[in-house]
């Protein structure tokens, strides 16, 4: 495929595709677009009691774009990966052009528990990893990210793939149409992460 430039990785985000490889030690990039693509609803985010009751108990802080290697790599960090050398090169590289952007759960203690990172365009916020090292935490970095989002504006939160864990939380499915409708009326809107960072 050659080598995959990081405008080339946001002009694939546009046209609603984007990157994976079969495993962490895998050279080879291949593009996706899903027939069936998961969102989650930014209004209508389904926080859970058990949620709500595990939040307002508190013992961590969250942030934004303060660990974002850290965060990469602990979406890496599992036995099976598609983030090869040369995506998370490309995440980096988004990353300091303010294009990826990683939000970032901390215990008390001070160690990054949980998290969640992807991209922005326009409006739209296509997620691509999360991960989780105490009960809950993703689901914590979740919850945040898409209040943050509808704070700041965002219409689009893209999750690729619908699992059991995303459909506890609100997240649907829509046919590759409706996400492509969705995605063109996103992606011309403005909408800035870092308004209320």
């Amino acid at each position: 495929m050659g080598m995959i430039t990081p405008e080339m990785l946001m002009r694939a985000y546009a046209m609603g595709v984007f990157p994976m490889s079969e495993h962490r030690n895998d050279p080879e990039i291949f593009w996706v677009d899903p027939k069936r693509r998961g969102v989650l609803p930014i209004q209508d985010f389904h926080i859970s009691r058990s949620l709500a009751k595990r939040i307002r108990q508190g013992g961590f802080t969250v942030t934004l774009n303060k660990e974002f290697e850290g965060v990469l790599d602990g979406c890496a960090d599992r036995e099976d990966t598609w983030i090869n050398g040369e995506i998370r090169s490309l995440y980096i590289a988004l990353h300091q052009k303010s294009q990826a952007h990683s939000l970032e759960v901390w215990s008390d203690e001070g160690a990054l528990v949980g998290g969640v990172y992807g991209v922005t365009l326009g409006a739209a916020f296509f997620g691509e990893s999360m991960f989780s090292r105490a009960t809950d935490a993703s689901k914590i970095a979740l919850a945040f990210l898409t209040a943050h989002l509808d704070q700041c504006g965002f219409q689009l939160f893209d999750t690729q793939f619908l699992t059991k864990h995303l459909q506890s939380l609100g997240a649907k499915e829509l046919s590759r149409d409706d996400y492509h409708d969705q995605l063109a009326q996103a992606v011309i809107k403005a909408a800035n992460i870092e308004a209320y960072s």
